[in-house]
């Protein structure tokens, strides 16, 4: 076997079939069962996206009903898991406290060693409605302050926002961050799916495919672009007085001294999509909404100065971790909560890949080419 015949990180092979998304690349659009992610955002709620994966159509007004009924009754931190998030020590990852509450919730789920369809189901429909109360807790534990209960009179969004910060969320808002989720929910066999995927192949169950999946999308050649673009953000600086020509100035600055250290600038290019995400536009007006909701031109100038400096240097266009980062930290998440506000959408993404690779398995195991010693004696 040449090296030519190897295809490092499997770049290029196509391992399997999947109906759950893909990229059109006539349209450059992102498809969840068919339909442009776009025209999902604009028209449907998180939960409507959710249903949409796991069962390969929107639902009815009749079950939608059902199903939001069904999760908001999972949305109270489970007491054992508040018990070992407090026991980790208060500098721990936050994506480390979601892979460890994922395990937890899996061990304690009274469906655990039952990975028949609807048992799957059932338990990714749990997993999905409790990891905001993770995440919520999370960053209220780091700030030094008490968990706050779910409400059932919001939905999955706006209960995430009450939750996490404890204030009624305006309308606006709500959408923003109900957009974010819905754009980030799927993406084919990104790294962190092929790896539930994997898992799930060993017919081992759906929270250690989930589990693994976690610990794939913590790596920073996966996840956590969105958290980068707030450093560099914050490197450059962030100064509320500034004016927009101001801020694209010190950004341009900014971009000509990183280039000439060589230094990754996060949140530009994506290695499926040859003219630009398609998920950009619809989250760049999310967060053109929350720029004007909250009063901070000066992220404005940031976010266009350091785009349009990128444009000139290497004409590479953002990716949705570009917009996603800055509407997160207007919103007042932490930083470190990014990756793990990913997690709890891509849930429904992964988990529905879990259910598919199980229903027409096949242990996913490849070869390699030893290059090694030859055999040899003591």
């Amino acid at each position: 076997m040449t090296d030519t015949d190897i295809k490092k990180g499997l770049a290029g092979v196509v391992v399997d079939h999947t109906a759950i998304s893909k990229v059109n690349a006539e349209t450059n659009s992102l498809l969840y069962r068919g339909y442009p992610v776009q025209e999902l955002a604009a028209n449907c709620s998180f939960e409507e996206v959710a249903y949409l994966l796991w069962n390969g159509e929107l639902p009815a007004q009749d079950q939608l009903v059902v199903f939001t009924d069904t999760e908001k009754t999972c949305r109270e931190l489970d007491p054992a898991v508040k018990a070992i998030i407090d026991a980790l020590p208060a500098g721990t990852h936050p994506m480390d406290v979601c892979r460890t509450a994922t395990s937890v919730l899996g061990a304690r789920h009274q469906l655990a060693e039952d990975s028949s369809s609807e048992a799957n189901l059932k338990k990714a429909t749990d997993l999905w409605a409790a990891m905001p109360a993770v995440v919520a807790y999370d960053q209220r534990r780091r700030r030094g302050q008490a968990v706050v209960e779910p409400r059932d009179d919001l939905g999955y969004s706006a209960n995430f926002l009450w939750m996490t910060f404890g204030e009624e969320p305006v309308e606006d808002v709500v959408q923003a961050f109900d957009v974010s989720m819905i754009l980030y929910a799927e993406h084919s066999f990104n790294a962190s799916t092929f790896t539930a995927r994997v898992v799930t192949s060993t017919l081992s169950d759906l929270h250690s495919a989930v589990t693994g999946a976690i610990g794939a999308l913590k790596g920073p050649l996966h996840g956590g672009a969105n958290e980068a673009v707030m450093h560099t953000f914050d490197e450059i600086g962030i100064r509320q007085e500034e004016s927009l020509e101001e801020a694209a100035a010190r950004t341009k600055a900014w971009m000509e001294d990183a280039l000439a250290q060589k230094k990754k600038v996060m949140g530009f290019g994506h290695r499926v999509y040859k003219h630009g995400d398609s998920r950009v536009p619809t989250m760049k007006a999310a967060l053109d909404k929350m720029i004007a909701h909250y009063g901070r031109p000066e992220i404005l100038g940031l976010y266009n100065g350091l785009e349009r400096a990128m444009d000139e240097a290497k004409a590479i266009n953002p990716n949705l971790d570009y917009a996603t980062g800055p509407t997160y930290h207007l919103m007042g998440f932490d930083t470190l909560a990014f990756t793990p506000i990913f997690v709890a959408s891509r849930i429904t993404g992964w988990t529905a890949h879990i259910m598919e690779q199980a229903a027409a398995n096949s242990l996913i195991r490849p070869l390699s080419a030893y290059n090694g010693q030859e055999q040899r004696s003591i």
